[in-house]
Parts: C-alpha cells; structure tokens; sequence
C-alpha cells in the first residue's frame, strides 16, 4: 500500500524535473503523474510492471524516460518508440513535448491495450499506438528519431528498425551502464556519433543514451 499522498508525488516529480532543468507547465505535470496513476490502477490486473508503488514509479518511469529530453534535437520531430510495453519513454516524452509526433510500437496486445486507453484519457492526440513486430512494421514514412528502453542489444535494434530510420535521422537507445561490448558488435553500416551519460533524480543506477547514425 502506498504512504504518500497525492501532493507529495507532486512535490516528487517538480523536484525532480527542476533538478534536471525541465520547465514543464503545471497541466504536463499533472497528466505524467495521472499516467503513474492509471499504471498503478491497470498493473493490479495486467501485471505492466514489476514496480508497483506510485513513489517508485515516478523515478523509473518518468524521470528516466524524460532524463535524455535535453540530448535529443530541440524541434519538431516524428519518434519512433520501439518496444514501448506500457509506455516508456514514449507516454512521458509525448506529454513534454506536444509537438512531436509519437509513434508506440510494441506486439503485445495487452500491453497495446493499456497504451490505447491511456492516450485517450491523458488526451494525447500527438500518440499513435501500434501492435505489429518491428520487423514487420511498414510505415508511410520514416523517423527522424528510433529509441528504445529495454526492446534488445544495439546490434538487434538496429538491424530490426534500420528500415524504419528517415534519411539523416539517428537512433537513440536508452542504456543502463555504458554498453562498451554493444557498441563493440554494431555493424561497420552504423556510427556512434555519442554516448550521453544521464542523471535521473531519485535513481541511484547508471543511465547512459546512445546515438547512432548509419554511415553516409
């Protein structure tokens, strides 16, 4: 059962987004912290999470998933979230920034679901949910941005969506530790531009985001 209330969940994430210096208006915060609490409220029956309390869920899944916010291009963009599950970093990255368009792709309906009536309840109409595997995921149009969270190794992400990547757009994986043996087996067809080390209040756990680009 949780302990803390309401205001003090607030006070929790504008701490934590003040220390990452993220100027989001008070409508943005209260739809991240409404998501928290339909992740709480879907994960007593779907099982989303194996982090259940609302107070943990604030540091793992929102400030984690906006923490790369300030290291991806500051404009206008169509992103890619592959293997988004219950829906990070794309949910949190979608209510930050309205003026991307979101893409969620994941293959479990259950999970798709749950991303389906969350969009709609937060009102998010920049988020479009998909259920396919990558693999066979064929769009209109590229991104300009491909991220994942916790979808696979480098190598296999970037083989899976290297169709899916716009002309000079970048892929963008989040990653724990610094993943030196993932960068080591990427293929010679990709380059790492740069390998962003994060810092998520409430964290105490190594946060690293990898960009990649195909060679030209």
């Amino acid at each position: 059962m949780s302990v803390i209330t309401e205001n003090g969940l607030a006070d929790m994430l504008a701490k934590g987004l003040a220390a990452m210096g993220l100027a989001l208006s008070a409508e943005q915060q209260a739809k991240l912290l409404a998501y928290v609490g339909l992740l709480e409220k879907w994960n007593k029956t779907y099982s989303l999470t194996a982090i259940r309390e609302p107070e943990r869920m604030v540091p793992h899944h929102l400030l984690d998933s906006l923490a790369p916010l300030s290291k991806l291009p500051n404009q206008a963009l169509r992103m890619l979230d592959v293997g988004s599950g219950f829906g990070t970093p794309g949910i949190p990255l979608a209510i930050a920034r309205p003026d991307w368009q979101l893409t969620l792709l994941d293959s479990n309906h259950k999970k798709t679901t749950f991303l389906r009536q969350a969009i709609m309840e937060l009102k998010l109409d920049n988020v479009t949910v998909v259920t396919d595997r990558v693999e066979l995921y064929q769009p209109e149009s590229g991104f300009q941005v491909i991220t994942s969270r916790a979808f696979s190794d480098l190598a296999e992400f970037i083989r899976l969506t290297t169709h899916l990547l716009a002309e000079g757009g970048e892929w963008a994986a989040l990653k724990g530790v610094y993943p030196y043996e993932e960068i080591a087996l990427l293929p010679t067809s990709v380059h790492v531009v740069g390998v962003d080390s994060l810092a998520v209040p409430g964290l105490d756990a190594e946060r690293h985001l990898v960009h990649v680009v195909k060679v030209v």
